[in-house]
């Protein structure tokens, strides 16, 4: 009766002897045969199933005879071997040992194959990992979307002023100053657009894309750098692949922070590297697949739950922000696809992959600006109000559009702005969007309903770009707005372009 029970469990059953020398079967059931994928008439004493060469981790087998002698015993043990035919899986073993004097194990063990289980409590954890990682994206865009505005206002009014002193006369000293000045500021201006990026307020210009070519020419751009770098790069492009409805530019922009963290991964390892880049068409998601792969350390597992977190970074100080990961999280996701770390083995580089929906051929593209058709000359003793709450942005702006020919008036908020748009005609309106009493959203509607006309030459200036209501509001109307910080030039063109 014992014997048909060892041999008809539903769980594997092993009798035998471990020790550092060799270890002997002296008996194994059917279904540890099928476990470790023996056929059933195998000769139970040609079973070794705790064999060194059994073991993914080599490390493994040790610490696991290190436990049976220590403690006599061991409960749901998990382990990594392999089968014979090498695949993986993952198994269980609970068992009572007794220890020889000659330091060999006599181990009763009960042994369950839980690959299935392991796989879907891999695929929970990563779930609760996303999860997770959309509730911190969440709460902390809403704070950094505040902050971005508040930032935003000032450094419209150093670019503004740095890009009107610039187009004068001025000693070379003053020039280098002036530039220094203009450059450091649109650092700063494209650090606050990677902050509401990450916080999902960033418009963009969709087409349907070829990724394969997003990959050659970003590659492109980093040639020489790889090529004086010693890091040799490896491209495995899979043809025919799918378009993707996505702004290539965004894609460049995640594209590039992967292919610059592996560099300077391998460059900080080994002084050199190889960098590989695949795409593939995945068909059962109907999506294609990105990886960046470098020989790099790897990424150790403590910090791959962080990876993607805003403001984590293991450069040295001063060598990153710990935002770059966050914004290729965030584009990414607005992209309706995800981003992902593999990196098995930190002693062996990293992987990140990036899977995009394909794109519908139906899709609707983002409008494009129409081209400028009026000349500047045009735009002289043209009439336009600007309705800003920011004395030091309003005086930058109004000095710019004057110096460009325009004759300015200005408006401290929507109410009062409103009063002058009653007592006299204008042909153009620059307006903020967040304002008091009266805000951008409000003076829209209210001229709108009175002077149709004219609502459809209003220019919003915002620093919150996109965002719920915002977002909302902008679709509804068709307004034409500029994001804060803006270009004196940009502001401009588009001057022309509404008044044309």
């Amino acid at each position: 009766m014992f014997a048909q029970l060892f041999d008809h469990i539903q769980v594997g059953a092993f009798i035998g002897i471990l020790s550092d020398h060799g270890d002997r079967t002296v008996a194994a059931n059917v279904r540890l045969r099928l476990i470790f994928g023996y056929p059933i008439e195998t000769d139970e004493h040609t079973l070794l199933p705790f064999d060194l060469e059994r073991f993914i981790d080599p490390l493994t087998r040790p610490n696991l005879l290190d436990r049976l002698r220590h403690d006599g015993s061991i409960t749901d043990f998990l382990v990594r071997v392999r089968r014979a035919d090498l695949t993986p899986i993952w198994i269980e073993i609970t068992g009572h040992a007794d220890t020889r004097p000659d330091g060999s194990v006599r181990l009763e063990a009960l042994v369950r194959d839980v690959s299935d289980r392991k796989k879907l409590d891999d695929q929970t954890r990563d779930l609760y990992h996303q999860l997770l990682q959309a509730e911190k994206m969440a709460s902390l865009g809403q704070t950094v979307s505040g902050i971005a505005h508040e930032l935003n206002n000032p450094l419209a009014t150093i670019l503004t002023w740095a890009e009107r002193l610039s187009s004068r006369q001025a000693d070379d000293q003053t020039r280098r100053g002036l530039d220094v000045i203009l450059s450091e500021a649109e650092r700063s201006a494209r650090i606050v657009r990677n902050l509401l990026t990450f916080a999902r307020k960033r418009h963009t210009t969709r087409a349907m894309v070829d990724i394969n070519r997003i990959v050659e020419e970003t590659l492109a751009l980093r040639s020489y750098e790889q090529r004086v770098t010693n890091i040799s790069v490896i491209s495995a492009l899979a043809a025919g692949l799918p378009l993707v409805f996505a702004d290539p530019h965004q894609l460049q922009q995640v594209l590039l922070n992967l292919v610059i963290n592996a560099e300077q991964a391998m460059l900080s390892a080994h002084g050199r590297g190889t960098l590989v880049v695949r795409t593939w068409h995945n068909g059962t998601n109907d999506s294609v697949v990105l990886e960046v792969n470098d020989d790099g350390p790897g990424i150790p597992e403590e910090a791959r739950t962080k990876i993607f977190d805003p403001f984590y970074t293991t450069k040295e100080v001063g060598k990153g922000t710990g935002l770059g990961l966050t914004v290729a999280y965030a584009i990414v996701e607005e992209h309706g696809g995800r981003i992902w770390v593999g990196s098995p083995d930190e002693a062996n580089g990293a992987s990140f992959f990036v899977e995009l929906p394909t794109g519908n051929a139906s899709a609707v593209r983002a409008p494009q600006p129409p081209p400028e058709v009026i000349a500047q000359n045009l735009l002289k003793g043209a009439s336009v109000l600007l309705v800003e709450d920011e004395p030091a942005l309003a005086q930058a702006v109004g000095d710019g559009l004057a110096d460009a020919g325009f004759v300015v008036d200005r408006a401290g908020d929507g109410e009062e702005a409103l009063a002058r748009v009653d007592a006299r005609t204008y042909d153009l309106i620059v307006c903020d969007l967040k304002m008091p009493r009266v805000d951008g959203m409000e003076f829209y509607r209210a001229i709108a309903a009175t002077k149709p006309s004219l609502a459809r030459r209003v220019i919003f200036v915002t620093g919150d770009v996109v965002g719920t209501e915002a977002e909302r509001f902008f679709e509804e109307t068709g307004c034409r707005w500029l994001a804060k910080p803006f270009r004196l030039a940009d502001l401009l063109r588009s001057a022309r372009e509404v008044l044309g």
